[in-house]
């Protein structure tokens, strides 16, 4: 098997194995693609990566929202302890609840807020960009794979028509040699051994097309099935040559490849994360708010019963002698506070307008800062080593193309001539006037070429493939 046709096979995780009935015969190459990218691993994986970023996003932006909590504690003291209700020590067993709701709002925080949303979202941005990488990938790998079924297909069928031009002459010179006609025995050993090698390439071809259907299912996560048939793709577009140069594709592939988009997002999601990580050195004005009550189950309030007249213990002189001075004498008894009450007569308000300057923090926020420098160099180096990469990949496939479809045009000429040679010689051959070693060369010169003008023209297509994959139109 070819080298380059097994050029991203690797890059196919294989994910566990999605219905697909032993009845469906027959696939395109769309279908095929579609069943791929169902049940690829990378790419669900890649969509969840997608999915993740994006609630990173919106957690950014709601970020910028007023945070609002509110605070409920209930607890039971015992021994000597503080009555929240006076403030005073008392040697009892007491229940007490308080309540708050709390607001706060970011005025100004180094606009780390809104770094952090431009930052998320490209970083969104770029999991979107993995996840059509991931599709790509999947789609050149299936198209690799389904042109290697359908160029077996096409080999096995030349090596049956070989198997069917050797037996015909075979059968042609036993038939002379019952007759005692054959004047060279040895023409139909010839035959015969050719014959045998024509055989054995059938085999060859038959087990090279099942590997090759096998690796294409193993893509798809699909049952191996020997009676899948695959429909051919358009034979006008099988082999021709991009119009455009290496550097075109090349240039075409930095502002279309969801590979270089995808690194370009994450360089700028690094630098926006180094102006988050400078905006914790820069002070923070907040706004603030609460709601505040409480209970205990000691408040108490003195209630008003009745009054009465009771002797102060002072007197007065008078002509009838001393007299007691009476007085008027309210009476109360303690009674406790209803929890209702408590909730209303407690309740108070608090606003105000934080400053916090940070001035040190064990150096957290520098160090930050540095790290996020770091990381943003991490992420140039990574851009630029993608490009370089890609130029390099570029180049390469170009190169694969070029050679592929200048091969292809010069076999189609060399079949054109060994097929008029082939006739010639099996005129010759049939007329006795050729030996059987020659009659075997033309043969095999014939069917040399077929077979390489075979591997030419699909060779021509993946290729063509893969720069249509570089330059983001993966056309079928």
């Amino acid at each position: 098997m070819r080298y380059y046709k097994l050029l991203f096979l690797g890059l196919v995780t294989l994910s566990s194995v999605k219905a697909f009935g032993q009845s469906d015969t027959s696939l395109s190459l769309q279908k095929s693609i579609d069943i791929a990218i169902k049940n690829n691993l990378d790419v669900k994986q890649s969509e969840l990566k997608a999915q993740s970023a994006r609630i990173d996003f919106m957690q950014a932006k709601e970020n910028m929202l007023p945070t609002l909590n509110a605070n409920i504690n209930h607890g039971i003291n015992q021994g000597r302890n503080i009555n929240p209700f006076t403030n005073t020590y008392v040697n009892q067993s007491l229940t007490y609840g308080n309540y708050s709701l709390e607001s706060n709002l970011t005025l100004f925080g180094g606009l780390q807020n809104v770094n952090a949303i431009k930052q998320t979202s490209l970083a969104y941005q770029a999991g979107k960009m993995d996840l059509q990488q991931a599709k790509d990938l999947v789609t050149i790998n299936v198209i690799t794979a389904y042109l290697l079924v359908l160029d077996n297909t096409e080999l096995l069928s030349q090596v049956k028509n070989q198997v069917d031009v050797s037996a015909k002459q075979v059968e042609r010179l036993t038939i002379l040699e019952k007759d005692g006609a054959n004047k060279l025995p040895s023409d139909l050993y010839d035959l015969q051994g050719t014959l045998g090698d024509n055989k054995l390439n059938v085999v060859a071809a038959t087990s090279a097309l099942e590997t090759a259907k096998l690796s294409l299912m193993q893509i798809l996560n699909i049952p191996y099935n020997k009676n899948i048939v695959l429909l051919p793709v358009n034979a006008q577009d099988v082999a021709n040559q991009t119009a455009l140069s290496s550097e075109q594709v090349y240039d075409t592939a930095l502002q279309q490849l969801a590979l270089v988009k995808a690194a370009t997002l994450r360089r700028q999601s690094a630098e926006k994360a180094v102006s988050v990580a400078k905006g914790a050195l820069l002070p923070n004005v907040s706004l603030y708010g609460g709601l505040y009550t409480n209970y205990s189950s000691a408040a108490q309030t003195s209630v008003f019963t009745d009054s009465s007249t009771v002797n102060t213990g002072n007197y007065i002189n008078t002509p009838n002698g001393k007299q007691s001075v009476l007085a008027t004498q309210a009476n109360y008894v303690n009674k406790d506070i209803g929890y209702y009450d408590q909730f209303k007569n407690n309740y108070s308000t608090q606003f105000g307008v934080s400053l916090r300057i940070p001035i040190l923090n064990y150096f957290q926020n520098h160090n930050k800062v540095a790290k996020a420098k770091i990381d943003l160099l991490n992420y140039k180096y990574i851009e630029e080593n993608t490009k370089i990469k890609l130029k390099q990949d570029v180049e390469q496939a170009y190169l694969n193309m070029t050679s592929a479809y200048n091969r292809y045009n010069v076999l189609l000429d060399q079949v054109k001539a060994y097929a008029e040679s082939f006739r010639t010689a099996e005129i010759r051959f049939n007329a006795g006037v050729l030996t059987s070693v020659d009659y075997v060369v033309a043969k095999n010169n014939l069917d040399k070429s077929k077979i390489n003008m075979i591997n030419a023209r699909y060779d021509c297509y993946i290729y063509n493939k893969i720069l249509d994959y570089y330059q983001g139109k993966l056309a079928l």
